[in-house]
């Protein structure tokens, strides 16, 4: 008896109505101008005749267009500029770092000094540089002409002692010949027989 009790609460959840979800569309997202950010991807149409296919000769190729992406899409890395958002102009701010190679230098007499001290020292070494240059072309010059006398050296060397060797041959050559024959000239006409007692 008590689940009767139940019964009458089931009927009165079936007649309740449900109420109606009104959807209201959302306004789209604000356009966002990424030119300023991005570069956009460049693609490229090429228009391709009648051709046979290099990898099949069975198959040929009727005349289409094949489009290629020639860049991708990257960053923009140029110094910030105004930036157009959601319809609004946004500008850059002083707190946004600059590009150090566009802002000036700083000016002070300190570097101003340091500067003049950084070129004196860059003359200083372009002139020690030429003077080592030149005294390098003239050892290289004073060693080529070392290696030049140093070859003639060795072919004299060579010379004197050939020279040598037949020196020592014609001296031994001379000892082991025997004594020489008085000269055939005599102070006198007689031959040397006549002479003798």
């Amino acid at each position: 008896m008590k689940i009767l009790r139940f019964i009458p609460l089931i009927f009165l959840t079936a007649c309740s109505t449900t109420p109606k979800l009104a959807l209201q569309p959302q306004q789209p997202p604000p356009t966002v101008d990424n030119s300023a950010v991005r570069f956009p991807e460049m693609v490229r149409a090429y228009h391709v005749g009648r051709y046979a296919d290099p990898n099949d000769d069975l198959v040929m190729h009727e005349q289409h267009v094949v489009y290629r992406v020639e860049e991708n899409t990257r960053w923009d890395l140029r110094p910030l500029r105004a930036i157009t958002f959601g319809g609004a102009v946004v500008l850059p701010t002083e707190s946004t770092p600059r590009d150090a190679a566009f802002s000036p230098l700083p000016v002070n007499d300190a570097v101003l000094a340091e500067i003049n001290a950084q070129k004196l020292a860059t003359v200083q070494i372009m002139l020690e540089a030429r003077t080592l240059s030149a005294a390098l072309a003239q050892f290289q010059a004073a060693l080529q002409q070392t290696k030049t006398n140093l070859q003639e050296t060795a072919v004299l060397r060579v010379a004197v002692m050939q020279m040598k060797k037949r020196l020592d041959v014609l001296e031994t050559t001379q000892a082991q010949a025997p004594q020489p024959l008085p000269p055939l000239n005599s102070p006198t006409n007689e031959t040397p027989e006549s002479l003798s007692p």
